[in-house]
Order: structure tokens, then C-alpha cells, then sequence
């Protein structure tokens, strides 16, 4: 397949979402789901990840080259905190005018092969119904904490770490400054200034996290979506395409997790995830840190909202709009919090 070809991926695409290119593992039918830069192929017991060729500032997929290195790479990553899930990476092969999983033939591309998990034991699902217990948060919560506890600090100068925030809180200034985005002009200079204005104050506190080897190769989009409460617990689906943004500061994953947690009106099921780091990792972050983490993240959830606002996809505008000021609302109440 040459890349960039439209019609053959609308092949591949109409190939995947058949029952009959799975066999008998295809016989309950295939649910297909689209995201920004995916397609997801949900058959009863497996979801096979196909990866849009697709060009962004941020990634480059456009070429099959591309897109089996990031396949590798998010089975890879995954497989840290999930590896009883991520199966393998196979690919999609064209024989005559069939095209399949697996097998010989010409390569057209690749997929990432996952167990299916029981989408109603996601915290955001169970979160939807109820709050849930201590001992059924805790393996999920323990299996983070060992992970971020054990995991080998990453080396980074100060300035490149602040530069880093920098960066992407002049991302969240550029996109709320944009004229037809009617967000709360008051808020969002308060939440800015307060941000930009801790960068310098806090730069003591982010270098003793540093020399504490707290920051970490982590998962870099810990939202509730992606943790499973089964039994064994699984945290899916990292962020694998830009390891500047997935190297973080232990507390700003903590932070970020109990951030959406509240979102989700469970502050108390965050904090426990919090408090379980803390305990398993001997690692005492402390007020100002959390704070502003989730300030921080805060902001830049609003900021992915109104990006979403010119692409609202299967969502109108009006709901990434109403997102944004959320976001924009729990940010303004972190970053008072910074003195």
C-alpha cells in the first residue's frame, strides 16, 4: 500500500470492521471505534489497534515505517503496567483481493493486539455508578505506586524541565486567546498568571524533586478511562508518542489522576490513590506540589477542549465548550491555592 492512500485504507478499515476476517473469534460481531488518531476493532475477546497515517505538529504517521515503530513502542510501554493485556504486534496483509490479520502476503500495516477488558470495571465507569471501596481500588492503586516507586529516575536539567511547563502553558495561553472562544476572560488571566508567575518561585521545589529522582518515564494520560479495577488490575493505554511529555514529576501523575477524579465528583477515590503512593513509595509531595500539578493539568485539559471546539467529531462544540470551563473552574480553585 502506498501511504497515503486514501482508498486503501478505507480497505483496510472495511476488512477489520468484518466479522469474517476474525474467524471464529468474529462470530458475536465487531465494534468499531474511532479516535483522533486511531481506529479500535473490538471483537468479543480482543481490540486490535490500527493507527491513522496521519500528520500532526507533534507525530508523524504518514508513513508505514512510522506507524509499526509506534505500534512496537506502545506495546512496549504498555506492557509495564499492563503487560497481561498488550498480546502483540501483527500485521495487516493483503493476499489477492483478501486482506487479514496475520499471515502471508503484502504488509499494508500493522495493529496492536490487546485483551478486551470489561469496560464496566474502568474507573470512570464504576465512578459513574458508585464509589468504590478501598479493596477495590487498591490493587490498581498499589500496582501505580510500585511502578512509580521502582521505576528508574530519569536525568534532566531544571531548565529543560521548566521549559518544558513553559512550552505547554504558552500552548494553553495561545488557544485561550483565540477570539471565538467565549471562555471567562477573568479566569483564565488569573489561572495564566498564577501558573507562569509559580514557575520561578517553585524552581527550588521542582530541583529537589529532581535530585530526588522523582521524575520518571511514567504513563503521561493517567485518567480514570485507563484504569482497570479487575482482578488483575491493568493501567492501559500511555501516552507512547513523545517521551518529553510522558517524563513527569511522580506528583504531577498523582496530581493529574485525583484531578479527574474529582472531575468526576470521587475527590476521595484520587486521594486515596494518593495516599497509597505515598505510603508504598515513601514519597511526601506536599500541598504546593499537588497543587499546582493540578493547576497545571487543569489548564491544559481546557486547552485540549477547545482544540477539540474546531474538530468537535462525534461530540458538538457545545460540550467541549462546557468541558473547558470546567476544567478552567477547578484550575482557578488549584492555582489559589499557590500563594
Amino acid at each position: 500500500m502506498q501511504d497515503g492512500d486514501a482508498a486503501a485504507t478505507d480497505a483496510i478499515v472495511r476488512a477489520l470492521s468484518d466479522p469474517a476476517t476474525y474467524g471464529e473469534e468474529g462470530r458475536g460481531g465487531v465494534e468499531t471505534r474511532e479516535t483522533h488518531m486511531s481506529w479500535v476493532f473490538l471483537t468479543a475477546t480482543h481490540a486490535y489497534k490500527l493507527k491513522k497515517p496521519v500528520r500532526f505538529p507533534f507525530l508523524d504517521l504518514s508513513t508505514l515505517a512510522a506507524r509499526e515503530r509506534h505500534c512496537r513502542r506502545e506495546l512496549e510501554l504498555n506492557r509495564r503496567l499492563a503487560g497481561w493485556v498488550y498480546l502483540d504486534v501483527l500485521p495487516v496483509v493483503r493476499t489477492g483481493t483478501r486482506i487479514t490479520i496475520g499471515g502471508e502476503g503484502e504488509v499494508l500495516d500493522q495493529v496492536v493486539r490487546m485483551r478486551r477488558l470489561d469496560e464496566s470495571r474502568m474507573l470512570d465507569a464504576v465512578l459513574a455508578r458508585r464509589r468504590p471501596a478501598m479493596a477495590e481500588i487498591a490493587p490498581a492503586a498499589e500496582l501505580l505506586a510500585r511502578f512509580l516507586a521502582t521505576a528508574p529516575p530519569v536525568p534532566r536539567r531544571i531548565d529543560d524541565h521548566l521549559g518544558v511547563m513553559a512550552r505547554e502553558l504558552a500552548l494553553d495561553l495561545a488557544a485561550f486567546a483565540r477570539a471565538e472562544v467565549p471562555l471567562p476572560e477573568r479566569t483564565v488571566e488569573r489561572v495564566m498568571g498564577r501558573l507562569m508567575r509559580a514557575l520561578e518561585p517553585g524552581r527550588e521545589r521542582f530541583a529537589a524533586r529532581l535530585a530526588a529522582g522523582r521524575i520518571k518515564d511514567a504513563h503521561g494520560d493517567l485518567r480514570p478511562e485507563h484504569v482497570h479495577l479487575g482482578r488483575p488490575p491493568a493501567i492501559i493505554d500511555c501516552l507512547e508518542f513523545s517521551d518529553e511529555l510522558r517524563i513527569r514529576d511522580t506528583a504531577d501523575e498523582l496530581a493529574f489522576l485525583a484531578l479527574e477524579c474529582e472531575r468526576l465528583g470521587a475527590p476521595a477515590t484520587g486521594e486515596l490513590f494518593v495516599a497509597i503512593y505515598e505510603r508504598i513509595a515513601g514519597d511526601r509531595p506536599g500541598p504546593w506540589l499537588y497543587a499546582f500539578y493540578k493547576g497545571y493539568r487543569a489548564a491544559q485539559r481546557a486547552r485540549l477542549a477547545v482544540w477539540h471546539m474546531a474538530e468537535p467529531g462525534s461530540r458538538p462544540v457545545s460540550h467541549w465548550l462546557r468541558r473547558a470551563r470546567v476544567y478552567l473552574k477547578l484550575a482557578d480553585r488549584y492555582t489559589a491555592m499557590l500563594g
